[in-house]
């Protein structure tokens, strides 16, 4: 199989369509944490403080932080009159959890008085927002609003150049070309997908292409070693 170079965007579109509709019949994935915690509810706040709490976070820590959090302040009101010392306590043992506390914080400060005390809901101005990426502010569009928007973390920027549809550097870069190449009704199973995917088959180190039920579509790029 070739690398996939100079392949016409219609035919890797077909690509993308049969990759996701296999992994999406994968047995024994488990949803994101982020999915876990957004729900039915779709609370963008809700997203926003589990989303900076993941960082560097697992995914089992992440849900029972950000739960245990939201159970004493479940509005940026009641967040921003929480002591740092409080929010520390409730994350650990999230990773930085004394910055993340920080960061929450002044989160909850800066909604007050700038946004009437609701979370924004473009990128723009949740970029403005201390310690929020792209990353987050894709995951609080999506899963907090319902807003189109395509979330590319580790896995997503590696499984991605893996199987040829990106050729980038960057979680950044892998954004960009997606956002040209992956058809706008995959964006949010996409990342859903390859985030579980990442973390239980394509792995980083010795991925098990053996059992990835999209094998025979993935020119397995960059792969040295598999199993």
């Amino acid at each position: 199989m070739s690398g996939r170079i100079g392949e016409p965007i219609r035919s890797m579109r077909a690509r993308m369509r049969r990759v996701v509709a296999r992994i999406a019949r994968s047995e024994g994935l488990t949803p994101a944490a982020m999915t876990q915690l957004a729900g039915r509810r779709r609370n963008p706040f809700d997203v926003l403080v589990g989303t900076v709490i993941s960082l560097r976070t697992r995914d089992e820590v992440t849900i029972v932080s950000t739960r245990r959090l939201l159970a004493i302040a479940p509005i940026p009101a009641v967040l921003e009159r929480t002591s740092a010392k409080r929010i520390e306590k409730a994350i650990y043992p999230a990773g930085f959890y004394h910055t993340k506390a920080r960061a929450l914080r002044a989160i909850a400060r800066i909604l007050r008085e700038k946004h009437d005390g609701r979370v924004p809901g473009t990128m723009e101005e949740l970029l403005a927002l201390p310690g929020v990426g792209r990353k987050t502010a894709n995951l609080v569009l999506l899963m907090g609003f319902g807003v189109a928007a395509l979330c590319v973390d580790t896995h997503v920027h590696r499984i991605s150049n893996r199987l040829g549809f990106v050729a980038t550097r960057t979680p950044e870069q892998t954004e960009a070309a997606l956002r040209e190449r992956l058809p706008k009704n995959l964006w949010w199973t996409y990342n859903e997908l390859l985030v579980s995917y990442g973390k239980t088959v394509c792995t980083p180190l010795s991925p098990r292409c053996s059992a990835c039920p999209a094998a025979g579509d993935c020119p397995r790029i960059g792969v040295t070693r598999s199993r």
